[in-house]
């Protein structure tokens, strides 16, 4: 019997604790939430949304990595220690800084490049120096280059302050793998606030961009005792890919995340998800699930729908471990705590 009391009694206080940890997201995101604002610059830099978007043009009509590149960096950035520029700062020379981390050592340069181009551009308006944040810059820029992508224009809430902190260690186990299952997706991003239709949503980024054959290859090679061949990938499109990445593929070869359309932000991420055709384990486990797949489906067939969900979700994502007032600063140089 007191064994049985005891379990209750630790059901209970898990319970609570739950509670209570719940309550404190909320209240905490609700604080976030008075201090963001989309006009947060109409007295400070009235015009930096324009001269923002018109920075990031120029850079997405240099390169077409530029719109991939911004926005994997903008999700790296906030999934972390918050959406507070802390990835683009750089270390003192001993390698320390969260950019540094080998899950980061993949994040394209032209990512950090538009943030440091937007910045040189709003810095250059006298009236708008040194006033507004690396880490607001980045989150215009993110949405800049889905809508420069094709896909939806949204309002971005702004007033975020930038990290003086960056630490590799911060980065240790709290990003998404390529080889993550829906398992171990779920709670990484529950943790954020992020629900599973957001996690989903969110995926639909990988739309956009190329991936290096060592993201996915075991899935081609060594996938396990039973099968050489992960059996949930397309034949077809498995061939292709042994063809694009053979076992010897040197080191910089890369591949369309989207084989049918990947310089546009649209919903044939999920309807290749459908066939079979996720290039990595994260991608293709959404589907494995009937819950999970219900959701995939839905945005597959309605391109408004998965852009309604997306940008709630990339929206709430922008809320997660924000610094405001006093918490951060303003940095001159965005790779550079002032």
């Amino acid at each position: 019997m007191y064994g049985i009391n005891r379990e209750v009694e630790i059901m209970h206080c898990s319970q609570y604790l739950h509670l209570v940890l719940l309550v404190s997201v909320i209240l905490t995101s609700s604080c976030v939430n008075a201090q963001l604002q989309r006009d947060f610059y109409r007295n400070l830099c009235p015009n930096v949304e324009s001269i923002v978007r018109s920075a990031v043009e120029d850079k997405f009509k240099q390169t077409i990595v530029t719109a991939a590149a911004t926005l994997r960096l903008f999700f790296h950035d906030c999934f972390i220690q918050g959406c507070d520029a802390s990835i683009i700062l750089r270390s003192a020379g001993n390698n320390t800084a969260e950019k540094d981390h080998p899950d980061n050592l993949s994040l394209a340069g032209d990512g950090f490049d538009t943030v440091i181009k937007a910045k040189a551009a709003v810095d250059n308006v006298p009236a708008c120096k040194n006033k507004v944040s690396c880490a607001d810059i980045l989150a215009m820029a993110a949405r800049d280059v889905i809508a420069l992508a094709g896909g939806p224009h949204y309002a971005v809430e702004l007033g975020r302050r930038d990290g003086r902190m960056s630490s590799q260690t911060s980065v240790q186990n709290n990003l998404p793998h390529s080889n993550s299952g829906l398992q171990k997706l779920l709670p990484m991003f529950a943790s954020r606030g992020l629900s599973i239709r957001h996690l989903i949503a969110l995926s639909g980024a990988h739309t956009l961009g190329f991936s290096h054959c060592n993201q996915f290859s075991s899935r081609l090679y060594n996938f396990n005792s039973t099968h050489k061949v992960d059996p949930t990938i397309d034949v077809t499109y498995a061939k292709k890919l042994q063809e694009m990445c053979p076992q010897d593929a040197l080191p910089g070869v890369v591949i369309p995340m989207d084989p049918d359309t990947p310089q546009l932000f649209d919903n044939t991420y999920y309807k290749n998800l459908q066939r079979g055709k996720g290039l990595f384990t994260s991608d293709q486990t959404l589907v494995t699930k009937r819950g999970s797949r219900r959701i995939v489906n839905i945005f597959a067939s309605n391109k408004t729908a998965f852009e309604r969900v997306f940008i709630a979700a990339i929206t709430k994502l922008g809320r997660f471990g924000v610094k405001t007032g006093n918490l951060g600063e303003i940095r001159k140089d965005c790779a550079v705590v002032n």
